[in-house]
């Protein structure tokens, strides 16, 4: 079987990239396509992989700014050649599932969301990444001819597999395409609860890129009010605005790697998620260490977390709402081998093992048509 992978932009280390690590594992002699690549924002990642890039990478500054390029993107997918293939699998939230392939060869998209800023809100998508002005003022024309390509580009695909049933969701209303649910791996075996009864210590935290819609702002806010102790792991455009309105009790750690971000959630109290995720990988993999959540009742994660038991919920994004949880958070004890033995279910082998069945099941089925 001939097969390549197709992701969006190899930029950061994030959810969708530890996907494309597991699809790798499953077919390590396959190949990734896409727009750009950024070896150094990698750290590794990726490292003896053979990686095709678009035209794009030879273009100024598209390795660190390839958002504010949304009209070169549709093109840039679409010069790949997959003529070789049998089954190409694109692991998309915008552009990789826009590829187009032969009739012969099947296209499979393991898809973490629609197109957010094409669907959602625009006018927030620019704002959340601080484009310069030129930018902002041309994005909102862009984006008519962007959801055209967007809606039109789902049709060149076979078969959705969605993150979520909150992906899959979004996929029916925007595409009109019904999609099989397979959630993404959780390394539970690297993430898992504490062995030894060392006492938790007093602080709080927080995981993930510091841009706007995780609501590090009203987080923030909460804990300058509380005066509790918060730990933020991450990096991003928010951090210079976030550091200004932090009081000295919040703390920012930058990146960590995934020895150390194991020891911070097996060190803190819990995990603040404040923010409405199509899955929420920073949740499950708190939740895998045994970590109770304080988290915001949207996206995907009130599928996975019970109220009470493996955390509590707030229903507004508002830093009072999260001062009121945290202190019902703080009357309440949490049994953290119960918590974790309700995210196994997404443990990496798992994982590869539903997604090779779909691959080659589906591969089949296409040869027989």
């Amino acid at each position: 079987m001939k097969i390549a992978f197709v992701h969006d932009y190899l930029v950061q280390r994030g959810g969708a990239e530890r996907v494309l690590e597991c699809f790798c594992e499953i077919y390590p002699y396959a190949p990734i396509y896409t727009i750009v690549h950024n070896k150094a924002a990698m750290h590794g990642a990726f490292e003896n992989k053979r990686i095709y890039t678009s035209y794009l990478q030879k273009m100024p500054f598209t390795k660190s700014w390839h958002r504010i390029f949304p009209l070169l993107m549709p093109p840039a997918i679409e010069q790949f050649d997959f003529s070789n293939y049998d089954v190409v699998v694109s692991d998309s939230s915008s552009y990789a599932k826009g590829i187009i392939t032969r009739p012969q060869t099947l296209h499979i998209c393991y898809m973490h969301t629609p197109m957010r800023y094409a669907w959602d809100d625009c006018q927030k998508y620019t704002r959340d990444f601080y484009f310069p002005r030129f930018v902002k003022s041309i994005i909102p024309f862009a984006m008519n001819y962007i959801r055209l390509w967007d809606k039109v580009s789902a049709d060149r695909v076979d078969l959705f597999v969605a993150n979520s049933n909150f992906v899959a969701n979004r996929i029916k209303k925007y595409y009109r395409k019904e999609a099989i649910v397979i959630h993404p791996p959780v390394d539970t075996k690297r993430f898992s609860p504490a062995v030894s009864s060392e006492k938790v210590q007093p602080y709080f935290l927080m995981v993930g890129r510091l841009i706007a819609y995780k609501r590090h702002d009203i987080t923030i806010k909460a804990f300058n009010n509380l005066g509790l102790p918060l730990k933020i792991i991450g990096r991003g455009p928010e951090l210079k605005r976030l550091k200004k309105i932090a009081g000295s009790n919040i703390e920012f750690l930058g990146r960590v790697d995934d020895e150390q971000l194991k020891q911070y959630y097996l060190d803190c109290q819990g995990v603040v998620f404040p923010q409405e995720e199509d899955f929420g990988i920073v949740a499950m993999e708190a939740l895998a260490c045994g970590k109770p959540l304080v988290a915001y009742r949207g996206g995907d994660i009130p599928e996975h977390m019970e109220n009470q038991t493996m955390g509590v919920f707030f229903e507004q994004q508002t830093s009072q709402a999260i001062i009121e949880a945290v202190k019902r958070f703080q009357a309440l004890s949490f049994d953290s081998q119960y918590i974790s033995s309700k995210v196994q279910k997404f443990n990496r082998e798992i994982f590869k093992e539903k997604m090779r069945e779909i691959i080659e099941n589906k591969l089949g089925e296409h040869k027989n048509v």
